[in-house]
């Protein structure tokens, strides 16, 4: 089994990264997410907790000749499900892959949570297990270090396309405030020079 763990901060409030994270994809960093499906979605009523599975319908970029050995394509799925929790203001998501799990286990876990140390910022945790099933355990500690390394690059593009995205969604948000505002605005101009 191998482990990857990453931290990062994004300098915005987790309302925003939270709302930020469901317009993720498409995006230009990860043309390999074809699809994302959303299979269920629920409330807790009582503790508030929006839980949603979604299925990601994603390309890899694999050689041809690892996909005729393990008998597969380039399409691939994973599951995720995730749990936004209003009252302590966290967003978990805990995926696997689907297709080959019993060749390459994937099981991440991303987390967006308030910063400790400041409010105005979210913290962003990853962290991924990947294990060879037992029917390449031959080759088990060679495949499980390619896909970790393969997996360090797609996190690290996959940080830089949401980053993108985050910051097109603080413009279109900011945007969308400022004409409502204005709207207000106009409607109080109205009511004064009607009455």
């Amino acid at each position: 089994m191998k482990i990857f763990e990453t931290k990062h901060d994004y300098n915005y409030e987790w309302s925003v990264v939270s709302a930020a994270n469901w317009k993720k994809y498409p995006n230009e960093n990860s043309p390999h997410v074809q699809a994302v499906d959303i299979l269920n979605q629920h409330v807790d009523p009582e503790t508030g907790i929006l839980t949603t599975e979604r299925l990601f319908t994603v390309t890899q970029n694999v050689p041809t000749f690892i996909l005729k050995i393990l008998g597969s394509d380039t399409t691939h799925y994973v599951r995720e499900v995730s749990t936004i929790d209003p009252r302590t203001q966290t967003l978990t998501m805990q995926s696997v892959n689907l297709t080959m799990a019993n060749l390459l286990s994937v099981q991440e876990t991303i987390q967006y949570k308030v910063h400790p140390d400041d409010p105005t910022k979210t913290q962003f945790t990853q962290q991924a297990a990947i294990t060879a099933g037992s029917l390449v355990s031959r080759w088990g500690s060679l495949l499980e270090e390619f896909t970790l390394k393969r997996f360090k690059q797609n996190a690290a593009t996959g940080r830089e396309g949401f980053h993108k995205v985050l910051e097109r969604f603080v413009v279109m948000a900011e945007a969308g405030q400022q004409q409502q505002q204005q709207q207000q605005k106009a409607v109080r101009s109205d009511g004064n020079n009607t009455a």
